[in-house]
């Protein structure tokens, strides 16, 4: 019996170890995959709690954008056991911009509704082609907006180029995961759009757990396409060679900076209900190709 217990033993460890699938409801620790042919250039795993890197990431203020119901602040973002939790909460912050009768959106309300977080690597790290995968777990909840965007550093919005890697919110009262590219038209401030809306169904009706669980969210960029999946299953391809500005020049070919936020309400997000929404991020990965 001894002998065949170690004859088994030798024959066990002599097997080719198998790589273990990473659980779909929990954060991944495992090191980031090898792609060949690609070279990790920056990634952040999230991994020690407290806050954001400050080498890498920069904080939006107030009121920013789309007449969105939150304000953004820093207490909202935080890492613990080994994701980035942006939250949404239900409580009043005092807007030091208030101005009674204002026709500025940003002005006119004395108090916040709800608080949020949105994260920005502007002028940290930056990037021109190559892969971005982030992994996530969004919340579908009334009123929840997170994405996973890039942003052009040059010229004003969208002459800069947007690249929605992910949006979710509602679409005429469907819940949708969004995968977007936006550009320059000759009115300014106005952009043209590849858009592609999928109902939140089209995940489900497969995996009754869907939002339970992380996802990934991948852009792949070179000079001729942009092509966004989910999961590896293919969203939009936009070609650059109609995402021409009114000016001539070209958003997606220059660096790009990466934004995680949650956004509540505002002109897509819908009027919230939930006192907290949750959005988590368990890894940021940034591949190009290699020399």
């Amino acid at each position: 019996m001894k002998k065949l217990t170690a004859a088994l033993i030798l024959l066990l460890s002599c097997q080719p170890v198998m790589a273990q699938q990473s659980n779909p409801f929990e954060p991944d620790f495992s090191e980031p995959e090898e792609i060949t042919g690609m070279k990790l250039v920056w990634n952040d795993e999230f991994n020690t709690n407290g806050k954001p890197d400050p080498q890498y990431w920069r904080y939006e203020k107030g009121f920013v954008r789309n007449q969105e119901t939150q304000w953004y602040q820093q207490d909202n973002a935080t890492i613990k056991d080994g994701v980035l939790l942006i939250e949404g909460r239900k409580e009043a912050i005092k807007n030091p911009n208030y101005e009674a009768g204002s026709n500025d959106w940003r002005k006119n309300r004395e108090y916040s509704e709800y608080t949020s977080s949105s994260i920005q690597t502007r002028g940290f790290k930056q990037f021109w082609f190559g892969r971005v995968e982030v992994r996530a777990r969004i919340d579908t909840a009334m009123g929840s907006w997170p994405a996973i965007w890039t942003l052009g550093v040059s010229k004003p919005w969208p002459s800069n180029g947007e690249i929605d890697i992910m949006e979710f919110y509602r679409v005429k009262g469907v819940p949708t995961i969004l995968a977007n590219t936006a550009w320059g038209t000759e009115t300014p401030y106005k952009a043209r759009w590849d858009d592609q809306k999928i109902p939140l169904t089209h995940f489900t009706a497969k995996d009754k757990d869907w939002v339970k669980k992380f996802h990934i969210w991948r852009m792949d960029w070179d000079k001729d396409k942009i092509n966004l999946y989910l999961d590896d299953e293919l969203l939009n391809t936009t070609l650059l060679s109609e995402t021409i500005n009114a000016d001539g020049s070209n958003g997606f070919l220059q660096e790009h900076y990466l934004l995680l936020n949650l956004a509540i309400g505002g002109v897509n997000g819908g009027k919230a209900v939930n006192n907290q929404i949750k959005y988590e991020v368990d890894y940021v990965r940034v591949y190009q190709k290699a020399d």
